[in-house]
């Protein structure tokens, strides 16, 4: 599949970089993001993939022979196109409803790259709400996402945490260490980074630039998690 590289004005530069509400994407210029074209939409759109993200997708996908059945609906999305998705869901279905279930433009985490929607393949595919049941080949998917690094990201009754309604067809790529920790604990990512923070401690838990660097010549790090994983956390709008 195609591939292309992509100057972004955000910092995506880890796995576990937490993008909601709250914590926005700052513009950082020198970052790229390494995309994958992961195949066509239903509406004949290249979707894109974070470079690493795509390649656990296609591995997951191949496992199950998911693409016959499944239909990537929406990847990597530009500040530009979450926008006119914002702008059009209003028109459409009003602000109540866009704001369960579009994040604000500059805080939507397919801006990172790392989020993809899926649907099943149906001759009418609905882009914002995609039917992904618990059930068959999609329930298989879930059932193996996290040993392939996904994660269901907004799951019922998560929205609290959240502050985006229940999305089964919605999943992030975080790393396998993650998504099963993440899973295996019953928890959100908001959750889980929280919890990394009190285990590791708030200086060390998330990552900084080092001092007197341009952004892309920036290092970004952070503390150990145990002596076995090495955490690569970023959260924006601190």
């Amino acid at each position: 599949m195609k591939r292309v590289i992509m100057p972004v004005q955000q910092a995506q530069c880890g796995r576990l970089v937490l993008v909601n509400d709250k914590h926005g994407l700052n513009g950082v210029s020198g970052c790229f993001l390494e995309l994958e074209d992961i195949g066509a939409s239903p509406w004949g759109e290249s979707v894109l993939l974070e470079s690493e993200a795509a390649a656990w997708l296609n591995k997951l996908m191949e496992a199950i022979d998911g693409w016959k059945y499944i239909v990537p609906v929406s990847g990597y999305r530009s500040q530009a196109q979450q926008q006119k998705i914002w702008d059009d869901s209003v028109v459409d279905s009003g602000l109540e409803f866009t704001e369960k279930y579009v994040a604000v433009p500059g805080h939507s985490e397919h801006q990172t790259g790392l989020a993809i929607d899926l649907g099943l393949r149906h001759d009418k595919v609905d882009f914002i709400r995609p039917d992904f049941p618990y059930s068959g080949i999609c329930q298989t998917f879930r059932d193996m996402a996290a040993d392939y690094g996904f994660i269901e990201r907004y799951p019922e009754g998560s929205e609290a945490v959240t502050h985006i309604g229940h999305e089964p067809w919605h999943f992030r790529y975080v790393g396998v260490e993650h998504a099963k920790a993440i899973v295996e604990r019953k928890i959100t990512l908001e959750e889980y980074i929280e919890w990394l923070r009190k285990t590791t401690g708030k200086e060390e838990g998330f990552a900084r630039a080092i001092p007197n660097r341009e952004p892309a010549q920036a290092t970004w790090y952070c503390g150990a998690f145990s002596q076995k994983y090495f955490m690569e956390l970023m959260t924006f709008g601190q």
